[in-house]
């Protein structure tokens, strides 16, 4: 989500200075690449990059390639296949080892559903969307490029022309919805193929901070360079304010009681108990245990602590289920050997992003496939 607010963050300068660009984004993958679809990069006429298709390998051929696509003021579709050591356009020995589909859009800032004012809508989300990105792997076919983003209520922004792919998109970006999962599905219509890049976008994680110790700065400002919604609460004005967090991030004092009556929270809301103040964490843990959309309940401090707060509860009639359970992390992070507020910082945020894309933490040389979800790679066949 930070690259999307980086790339419109610059689209708006461009546009100021009457500088035209190109937006790229990766559109399929086979086999294996460093950034997969999805992946996006603006380019302005000035040779400017924000964002980015690959760990660097693509940029520099892309960048050529989108200017050329800048000039004649049409869609590009590239092919680059990493497979190919001999390739000298992308250059040898790269070790990837994929086929990449990229598009390249060029930006008119006079239209008002052109790509990046269709992605203006990530920006800010509190809810899941759904882009839809038609292309075709044919070259020599038009190349519509990112047509349109959906709601959850399947409200439309953009426009997808054949109402036949419309109504077939529809339905794949309902499934999508379901399981929170992206996919690129090839629609054959009258004889013809159509693909179409179907990205299910996920709200950023909210980050929750209870507690605004000198130990809160360092994982607020590590989620905010993460592209995370921070709030921070506590109920010390002297600790809480704009002064001691600043850059965007949510600042709340309050009794705990009332503390999330300033909140919209989310399933990836994640809150971390860190006041070093007992009573005002068990309040807010009472709380929070009433909301079961909330995925990640932190606590700081050593696993006594939490034994505390469980033996209190339980003398006042309540205790947690298995499902409760499973929320908490406490202690709070992966086990890192962090010592230092940063290092601790570390260790919470990346236990948060592991358990809000569902998978364990563990060293990627343990996992016994491929890095990325190759599920979602593969062409989805839909006969219409």
């Amino acid at each position: 989500m930070r690259e999307i607010q980086a790339i419109l963050s610059a689209y708006e300068v461009l546009k100021k200075q009457g500088q035209p660009c190109v937006l790229a984004t990766v559109l399929h993958v086979e086999g294996s690449s460093y950034r997969q679809a999805g992946a996006r990069m603006l380019v302005a006429e000035d040779g400017h990059i924000t964002g980015a298709i690959s760990g660097g390998c693509l940029e520099g051929d892309a960048l050529k390639k989108a200017l050329l696509a800048l000039r004649q003021g049409q869609n590009k579709l590239l092919t680059y296949d990493t497979n190919d050591e001999e390739d000298a356009i992308v250059g040898a020995q790269l070790g990837c080892n994929g086929v990449i589909q990229v598009l390249l859009e060029p930006i008119r800032p006079d239209q008002p559903d052109n790509p990046l004012e269709l992605l203006r809508r990530l920006a800010d989300q509190e809810e899941v969307l759904a882009v839809a990105t038609v292309f075709n792997m044919d070259k020599q076919q038009p190349q519509p490029g990112t047509s349109a983003v959906f709601d959850r209520q399947m409200n439309l922004r953009g426009s997808i022309s054949d109402e036949t792919l419309l109504r077939a998109v529809q339905a794949d970006v309902f499934q999508g919805f379901e399981t929170q999962g992206s996919q690129v599905c090839e629609y054959h219509i009258a004889g013809k193929a159509q693909q179409v890049l179907i990205e299910i976008c996920l709200p950023p994680p909210h980050l929750v901070l209870v507690g605004a110790g000198n130990d809160a700065w360092p994982p607020a400002q590590m989620a905010a360079l993460l592209g995370w919604k921070v709030t921070v609460a506590d109920g010390r004005p002297t600790h809480a304010n704009s002064r001691r967090f600043a850059g965007g991030c949510q600042v709340i004092v309050s009794k705990p009681e009332s503390l999330l009556d300033s909140l919209r929270i989310h399933s990836r809301t994640a809150f971390v108990l860190m006041t070093h103040n007992y009573p005002y964490d068990l309040a807010v843990f009472r709380l929070l245990l009433q909301h079961p959309d909330i995925a990640y309940i932190g606590i700081l401090g050593p696993r006594k602590k939490y034994l505390r707060m469980l033996d209190e509860l339980g003398r006042e009639g309540i205790r947690l289920s298995p499902e409760q359970e499973a929320r908490v992390f406490a202690p709070v992070g992966l086990d890192l050997g962090a010592e230092n507020a940063a290092e601790i910082g570390l260790a919470v945020l990346a236990e948060i992003q592991a358990v809000l894309n569902g998978t364990s933490g563990a060293h990627l040389r343990e996992r016994p496939g491929p890095i990325h979800d190759t599920a979602q790679q593969a062409l989805q066949i839909r006969n219409l």
